[in-house]
Formats: C-alpha cells, structure tokens, sequence
C-alpha cells in the first residue's frame, strides 16, 4: 500500500479510501488483542499515526479501537506507550475516554498518559477532576490491595501546577502536603533489596534488609533523604526524592493557601512506628497543626538534614556535585519557610551562619553562597547580624576572582536583578563595587549585557557617575586586562613563543603595573581615571583585535545612551558640566578600534546636544573648554561627527537669550576661532592621509558664524565678506577642499542665502535666533487662535464627506460642481 518514498507516504495517506482505512481499522484491532505485540504491531502504529497526521482534519476512531489504545498507554513497553499516545493525540477524545482513566490504573498512570490527557482536557474542571483522581490514588496502601508505583504520578502533578495551579482544589493541596509530610520525614531507612548474611544458610528467608548508608560510606543514623546511599531503593524512598524536587514549586505556589487546624491521625508514625527513629517522632504539639504548617516544620527538618549530610567527605565526583545542588534547593526552600512563617528564622539562622562559615574560604560553593546571600538579605536584619561579611565575598571576590565562569556570572546578575531595591537599600557596599561587577560585561559582553540593562542606572549617583563613564569607555581596555591576567596565570614567564609577547611583558613590567591595576580594581573612589591613561592605550593598542575585545567594544555604545539617560536625573548642572568636559576629553583617549571610535563620537555628539539642550547654559560655563576644542583644526578630520556638534552648540546656545553672562566679546572670540579655522579648511588642502571634511562640518561651521553676527552686528560685514570670497573661489571650478560639484553647490547656496539674510539684521536675528515659542508651536492646541478651529471644521468635512463617498461609491457626489 505504501511506497519507499516519504513524499508518496504522504500522499497515500490522504488519499485512502474510508472503506480501506476501515479494513486497516479492524486489522489493527485484531492485533492488538494478542497477548504480544510485535513488530507488524509496531509498524501497523506508526502507519496509522501517519494516516491521522497526514490529513489537516481530525478522525475518530472506532469505540473499540480507541479503546484498546488507551489500554495500550499503560503497557510496559515504552515505544507502545509512545506510539499509542501520539495516535490518541492526532484524534477526537471518545465520550467514554474520560471514564476510562478514572479506573484503578490511575495510580500506574505514566508521563505518556498523563501528557495525553492534559492535552486533550476540555476544560479546568475536567484537569481538576483527573487531579483529584491521581491524588486519591495516593492515599492506597499496600494493605488495601495491589502495590502501586508513583514514580509518574508527582511529576505529572508538577506540570499541572505549572501550567494550571488553580485545577487544584483546597481538598487536593490539603492531601498532596500530608502525603509529602510521609514521603518527606517517613520513608524507609532500609534498602529495598535484602542479601545474604553468610553462613551455612543463605536461603530466601536468610536475607536482611541492610541499612541506608549516607555519602561518605557510613551507616545512616537518622531519616532517609536525597542525599542517602544503596544499592536499591525502596518506593518510598524514590518518592522522598520526588517529593523534595518539588517542594519548594509547592510551596511558592501555594504559599496563600490557609487550612485548618486540624488533627493528622493519617501519621505514618503510627502505622509503622519500626520505620521512624526515636530523633525524628512527631510530638503531640505538631499533630494540631495545619498541613501547611507541618509542611513547613517537616521541609526545615528535611533541609537542615541535608546540611548537616553536606558537610560528609563525598567519595565520588557526581556525589560532590550533588551535594553543592542539594544544598543550593536546602537553603531556598528554608529562606521560603522563613518569608512565610517569621520565628523560623530564629531557628534557621544558626544553621545558615554555620554553613556560611564552613564555605566562605572555598570559591567552589561561590553557586551555594547565593541563596546564602539571599537568606542574609531578607533576615539579616531581623536576626540582627552583621552581613558585611557575606557581602565582601559575594560581591568583593567571587567577580574579582570567578569573573570567567558563566554560571556564577548568571545567577550572580540576576540575584542583584531581583533584589535591586534591597540591595540598594541595605547593602552599601553595591554601588561601591560596581568595577568589579563590570569584569562580568569585559569578559563576556553578549551573555551579559541585558543584565546590565537593568542594573547599570542604579550604578550611576553623584558620587560615582564620572568614574562610572570612564570606567564604560574603558570596558574593551579591561577586557584586554582580563585576558592577560588569565594567560599570565598560564604563561611561564620564560615563555618567548606566546602571542602577544609585547603586551604580556608590558603587564608584567613593575612600570606599567599601577595602570593595569587601575583597570582591575574592585571597588570604586580611587579615581575617576589615570593619568597615564595615554600610555596604558598605547600598551593595549595590540589587543585591539582580539575578538572578546572587539565585542567587548560593541556593547559600549547601548551602555552610554543607558548612562545618560539616567545621569540627568541624578545630577545637577555643575555635575553635567563635568560630563561635557569627559567628553571633550575622552574624544581622543578611546582604545585603537576604528568602528569603536567612531559610534562613540556618534554617542557623544547626540549626548552633547542633548545634554546643552536640556540646560543651555552649561556652553556659557564650559565656553573656554569647548572653544578649545573647537580651534583644533585637525579635529575637523579626525572628529568630524563631535567637531560638528561642538560648533553646532556654539552657534545655538552662546546667546544672551540662553544665559545673560554671554557677552559680545565672548560672541566675537567665538566667531574669530571659527572663522579662522573655516579659513584654514577651506585655503588648503587636507593634511596627508585625511580626507576632505564632510559638507557638512562647512555648512555647520558657516551657519554658525552667521548666527553669531546676527547677535553683534559689528561682525556682520566679516562674515559677508568672507562668504562672497567663498563664492568668489568656489566659481573657478574644483577646490581642493572639497570633492564633489554638488556639495560644492550646496555649500555656496547656503552663503548665498545667509549674505541675504544678513543685510536685513533684524530680520536675520529673528530668522536665525528664533525664540522658543517660534521652534516648537503648538497653535492647534492653543484655543486662543483660530487654527484648532479650522482644523476641526475641515476634518469634519473631510470625514463626511468620505462616508458618503464610501456610501454611493458608483453615484456622483452632489457637491462636485460647487
């Protein structure tokens, strides 16, 4: 029926006649009544799921057919299992499907099953009713008849309060935590499989059961937990496991969930009191609690157990490991107990100061330390102790030492993401070593950089924000430092055949030390910068193509905008003022990366602009700063984008409006710095190696002066005379200064019109220093003119009369003759 091809496969399964499908329908029934199924059974599956997925709508299948698959879920062959759940879900669940899981096999229900199910419940009653069934079926007992597995049933229970927490009703929360109470404190501390005792005897009824054996090969003295040792386990104990690797989803979830008070006469400690020692019996007391907070008292027995098992000398690598993860899942569901019940935290703080104590000097458990960290800042204060000491490790050396491990850099970021507001509140050392959390964003920027979103606003205060940009335009500096201290770890001093001998030689010069230390400091207000900040760029100009360097590079530029963005709420104008003049100033102190250089000079110039936009007067106060920079001619060629925006600054905001300290002899120092560097750009040629200067630097440069004249009158006739000699030049033909005819023509259109504009002064100080009301209007707001009202008046026609258009699209409109 089918042939080898997938494409005819395909096509033959949809084109099966009814009659035939119906045929295969009956075969398959015939084979799945036999006591084996083999491979035609097997292949008869997969022909059929082929058959149903082929086609886009959905069949269903015969009663007796669908019927025998549902049976086939909970076959003890995992491929049938798999072949028969994949079939039921490209069908339309049976009337009576329902009811056949609400069987005793329930209890032996497994993930394949379950996952069907789920998918195909109509509605949340229906999940809530196939839950309380699962959950009932665990109260059997092995005395109430066949022995059941539950090794599906907490997972499947998992994934229904994962994805729909309110299928469960108060009677299930109620259940499910008592039953965690017994699988959590109660299960068997016997393995499940007897041997041998030896001697002469060594039949069936010779063998004993051997005790639970905790990591380090000792015999165990207490209850059973994750953390215990055998050769078998007993059901039980596999549902102690399952029970603790979701307690802590339980209890978040359903942490608002209140029971009564009632009395558990359901205890596992009555019913088979040889299974629990005399350390861990229930009191009297904890049986008139509700089963939430028995949950709460059995899960702080459970996890200050696995403390304790945690301090045992693993004798595998894989039981070291499991250690470090219990611990980790041991001290978050204690820091959950403590939220939600607060005298907890008076008896878990002991346990949690001691393991801190046992941990601090080993950066193997810096990953444990974090819920740590995490217990300390929700009830450090509460416990009243001193968490210095918790914070110089979690944020002093694990960055400063374990910057290179991904993991660590994660959960460390996304710790500090979680509780920013805590930590900015109550430790103080955060904002301090912000140095030491960007190594994290030197050494792997992509990984990291949405972290520091988030988190670099909150870096940025008065005290720190100058230090912090430098410390941003030093990023690809630190990465390069990064990399160095790591190889030199590695490196053999005697070394000569590495690469970048140079470099490494320089890092490890006593000379050049200081400067590399700088950059790998962990704790800010040693400093803004250096000195010899220049140096130490010429030294890494060799890194400049490494590539965690060139990455590094790239994230800089998103970072900035982040940093100003948020500087402006933080500082005030003599602290702005100090920003500018960084910016001037790091303009020509960037590592030697081409693109680097050039999207920061993009960054600043927007930030410039925006910056003196927002408060005006800051050219009045950093005037002598920025005519500086502006007088440099050969920062018309190697700054082109931050020249441009410099002069535009100068232009715009030097002005008696803005700030009455501008004076006229400021306006003229001004217009004389600008025009003899207009002169000079526009007299000779470019320097060797540099292009011509953009159009655009002109332009800016001859709009300025004429903005500056139209302030002080005097200057008017000078810049009249030098834009006609522009023109004058211009008309010969190519100049040297510029490349291209039509920017040429630009150039000199612009002096035309600006030579016009300036013989009428008033009429050139109004159109080139228009007042604020004139740049932004807002006349169709203003109700105090008529243009909101013709604005409404014509928009209504416009509409009414689209309507009527859309009404009679084939008639002629009557008003199309008026």
């Amino acid at each position: 029926m089918y042939s080898h091809g997938s494409e005819s496969l395909i096509k033959q399964a949809r084109e099966i006649q009814e009659s035939e499908l119906q045929k295969f329908y009956n075969r398959l029934v015939k084979l799945l009544e036999g006591k084996e199924h083999g491979h035609e059974t097997v292949d008869s599956l997969q022909r059929l799921h082929l058959i149903l997925s082929a086609t886009k709508y959905t069949r269903t299948l015969p009663p007796e057919l669908q019927k025998k698959l549902v049976t086939l879920l909970f076959s003890p062959v995992e491929q049938l299992q798999v072949l028969s759940s994949a079939v039921l879900r490209e069908t339309l669940p049976s009337p009576g499907q329902a009811e056949i899981y609400k069987q005793d096999s329930i209890g032996q229900i497994n993930s394949h099953a379950a996952a069907l199910l789920l998918s195909q419940a109509e509605s949340r009653d229906d999940l809530s009713a196939f839950c309380g069934q699962l959950l009932r079926s665990l109260e059997n007992r092995s005395s109430e008849g066949p022995t059941y597995s539950f090794a599906h049933t907490l997972p499947i229970v998992n994934t229904i309060l994962t994805h729909s927490p309110q299928s469960l009703t108060e009677d299930n929360i109620t259940l499910l935590s008592k039953r965690l109470v017994d699988w959590l404190r109660y299960a068997s501390t016997t393995q499940g499989g007897g041997a041998p005792s030896g001697g002469f005897f060594t039949g069936s009824r010779s063998r004993q059961p051997l005790p639970i054996a905790e990591l380090d090969g000792t015999v165990s003295g207490d209850f059973f937990t994750v953390l215990c040792v055998g050769q078998v386990f007993t059901e039980d104990q596999w549902m102690n496991v399952y029970s603790f690797s979701m307690l802590r989803h339980w209890l978040l979830t359903f942490h608002s969930v209140s029971g009564g008070i009632i009395t558990d006469t359901d205890d596992r400690s009555e019913i088979d009191g040889s299974v629990v020692s005399m350390v861990s019996a229930t009191s009297s007391s904890s049986r008139l609690l509700s089963p939430k907070e028995r949950l709460r008292e059995k899960a702080f027995q459970y996890c200050q157990r696995l403390i304790e098992q945690s301090d045992r000398k693993a004798q595998r690598r894989t039981d070291s490991d499991l250690q470090k993860a219990c611990l980790v899942e041991a001290v978050c569901i204690l820091d959950f107990v403590c939220v939600e019940d607060a005298p907890f935290v008076y008896r878990v703080f002991p346990c949690i100061k001691a393991l801190f104590g046992r941990l601090n000097s080993d950066l193997s458990f810096a990953r444990v330390l974090l819920p740590v960290a995490q217990f300390y800042l929700n009830h450090g204060e509460m416990a009243a102790v001193d968490c210095d000491c918790v914070w110089n490790l979690v944020l002093g050396r694990f960055p400063a030492e374990l910057y290179n491990d991904p993991f660590l850099a994660h959960e460390l970021l996304r710790f500090l993401r979680l509780n920013l507001e805590d930590v900015q509140l109550r430790v103080p050392q955060y904002i301090r070593n912000f140095p030491n959390f960007l190594k994290f964003l030197a050494w792997d920027s992509p990984a990291v950089v949405d972290d520091f979103v988030d988190l670099l606003p909150s870096f940025v205060t008065p005290a720190t924000a100058l230090e912090l940009l430098h410390s941003l335009l030093d990023l690809p500096c630190l990465s390069a430092t990064l990399l160095l201290q790591l190889r030199s770890t590695f490196l053999p001093i005697s070394d000569s055949g590495g690469r970048s001998l140079a470099l490494m030689d320089a890092f490890r010069n006593p000379a050049y030390r200081g400067l590399f230390l700088f950059l790998l400091r962990n704790e800010a207000g040693s400093g803004d910068t250096i000195d010899r900040l220049s140096t130490l760029l010429e030294l890494l100009s060799e890194a400049a193509d490494w590539s965690r360097v060139i990455q590094c590079a790239q994230t800089v530029p998103i970072l900035l905008h982040i940093f100003f963005n948020t500087v402006v709420t933080v500082a005030d104008k003599k602290l702005l003022g100090q920003v500018i003049l960084v910016l001037l100033e790091r303009s020509s102190l960037l590592l030697n990366i081409p693109k680097y250089i050039t999207e920061i000079h993009r960054v600043f110039s927007l930030q410039l602009t925006s910056l003196c936009k927002l408060h005006p007067s800051l050219v009045m106060d950093q005037s002598n700063e920025l005519l500086e920079f502006a007088g440099a001619t050969s920062n018309v060629y190697s700054k082109q984008e931050m020249y441009t925006h410099v002069v535009l600054v100068l232009g715009e905001y030097l002005s008696v409006s803005y700030d009455a300290r501008c004076s006229v002899k400021l306006i003229t120092s001004c217009f004389e710095t600008l025009e003899a560097v207009l002169f000079e750009i526009t007299s000779s040629a470019p320097p060797p190696g540099a292009s011509c200067p953009a159009p655009r630097v002109i332009t800016t440069l001859i709009s300025a002066l004429a903005k500056l004249a139209s302030r002080s009158h005097d200057l008017i006739p000078r810049v009249s005379l030098f834009l006609s000699k522009l023109k004058k030049v211009s008309s010969g033909g190519s100049v040297s200064w510029c490349d291209d005819e039509e920017d040429l023509a630009s150039i000199v259109t612009l002096g035309e019109e600006l030579c016009a504009l300036l013989k009428t002064p008033g009429v050139a100080q109004s159109v080139l220093n228009p007042p604020p009301h004139v740049t932004s209007p807002q006349w169709h707001q203003d109700t105090n003119v008529a243009m909101p009202l013709q604005l409404r008046a014509l928009t209504t026609l416009m509409q009414g009369h689209t309507s009527r258009s859309q009404k009679t699209p084939t008639s002629p409109s009557p008003h199309t003759s008026m």
